[in-house]
């Protein structure tokens, strides 16, 4: 309930219309007696359409026209689904497929593939990870653990725990597991060579790499998943960074031109960092996490280029690591190919986030109060701080948030209806 009145409150503030629960129960009364399947209906959408286009049409009429396409008909089989790696992205890609279990999402959380830990209860701390998050909170359900079957149950989900040394070592058949996309979330192997090997166990069809690829296919969903066709088996992700700025990069792009410019990330420590000061590989890294600013490279400038190849060459890019473990911030500072202001930029930006293919990539904000804590749980891949935009003539400066976990989890979870074929129709029907 409190999700739906939020939901409410953000169409006020942001599309700047007034929308209350009285236009929209009458919505969700009727689609209750309607046998739609497999389809992502937007309540409030809908409301403002019957208000504005009915023309005179019962509300049960125009729901059955709105949605014809999606009513009757079989539901899809699921696509299975392994997790190989359960850490931060791990759990939370765990939490997104879990809550769409059962509603027409397609996609199936069938197993984990870890590597056994040393202590005696590994399966009960694997569960416990699923169930406590010190950033995003509790998980929403029951966890139970299986100890016969060596599985998790996750709201009455069995989800499979194996254990294995490496990706071509797993007989996923003998779990009834079959044609699985394989999310791979432990970064060690990042190209076509290493994540191949996961094609080598039975039972595995596609895999997907949450982190930046090398040789294979970045993709950033929003931006270039037009480049994914059917045969494509491996496929990455790209960055948490990449994700978010793409999009709206994409957008600017589009309407005014990116000439150049520079991004730096404001970015939340990751456990890549040390806790104390010790010895790291990498410059500056080995500095405790939690009590310094850190600045550190970032290849997310660059790495926008394979999502977008007009701007390759046109924008170079640093990163901060602040201490703080969550949400971080991409600020673009860009000159344009054509002026705009203030007003004009965060009225296109907003529309972008409301009413266009990119709605579920850039959200969009406007409170004067906002901080990072509460973009937590975020889903979109950046958010644009609309009262922090600077723009006059041909330059412009962007504040992006993300939820650098989450919101990242988001997108590959979109990728991975993509390779799984099972992107669910929208409605009503955008007519961008």
């Amino acid at each position: 309930v409190i999700d739906v009145l939020k939901a409410h409150r953000f169409v006020r503030q942001v599309e700047e219309q007034e929308l209350s629960v009285r236009d929209t129960y009458p919505i969700l009364t009727a689609l209750d007696k309607i046998d739609v399947k497999n389809a992502h209906v937007d309540v409030g959408k809908l409301a403002v359409k019957f208000r504005d286009e009915a023309n005179g049409a019962s509300l049960e009429d125009f729901l059955q026209a709105e949605l014809a396409p999606a009513i009757g008909g079989a539901v899809a089989e699921p696509t299975d689904v392994v997790l190989y790696g359960f850490g931060r992205i791990g759990r939370l890609l765990a939490r997104l497929l879990i809550e769409r279990t059962g509603g027409g999402q397609a996609l199936r959380l069938r197993a984990i593939v870890v590597r056994k830990g040393s202590a005696a209860n590994d399966l009960e701390k694997r569960a416990s990870l699923l169930r406590r998050d010190s950033v995003h909170g509790s998980f929403k359900g029951t966890i139970q653990v299986d100890q016969e079957n060596q599985a998790i149950i996750a709201n009455g989900n069995l989800i499979n725990v194996i254990y294995s040394d490496g990706p071509d070592q797993v007989d996923y058949t003998a779990y009834d597991i079959n044609n699985a996309l394989v999310l791979d979330n432990t970064g060690i192997w990042r190209d076509e060579a290493g994540l191949s090997l996961h094609l080598k166990s039975k039972g595995v069809a596609k895999v997907a790499l949450t982190a930046p690829g090398k040789g294979i296919k970045n993709i950033v969903m929003g931006v270039n998943h037009a480049d994914i066709s059917d045969d494509d088996k491996i496929l990455s992700a790209a960055s948490c960074t990449t994700n978010a700025i793409s999009p709206v990069l994409k957008a600017l792009d589009a309407k005014y031109g990116v000439t150049n410019g520079h991004v730096e990330t404001v970015h939340a420590y990751t456990n890549d960092q040390n806790l104390i000061d010790n010895y790291h590989k990498g410059d500056r890294r080995g500095r405790a996490a939690g009590l310094n600013m850190v600045i550190t490279e970032t290849g997310a400038a660059k790495a926008v280029s394979k999502a977008l190849p007009q701007l390759e060459g046109k924008l170079t890019g640093n990163a901060i690591r602040v201490p703080t473990p969550n949400v971080s911030m991409a600020i673009l500072n860009l000159n344009l190919d054509n002026p705009t202001d203030k007003e004009e930029l965060n009225a296109y930006l907003r529309d972008q986030a409301l009413h266009s293919p990119l709605q579920k990539q850039i959200d969009f904000s406007n409170s004067p109060e906002a901080v990072s804590s509460d973009f937590v749980g975020s889903r979109a891949a950046g958010v644009v701080d609309a009262l922090a935009t600077i723009a006059e003539d041909n330059r412009c400066v962007l504040y992006v948030w993300y939820d650098n976990e989450f919101g990242y989890s988001c997108q590959v979870i979109r990728l991975a209806q993509r390779m799984a074929q099972c992107t669910l129709p929208a409605f009503p029907k955008a007519k961008y």
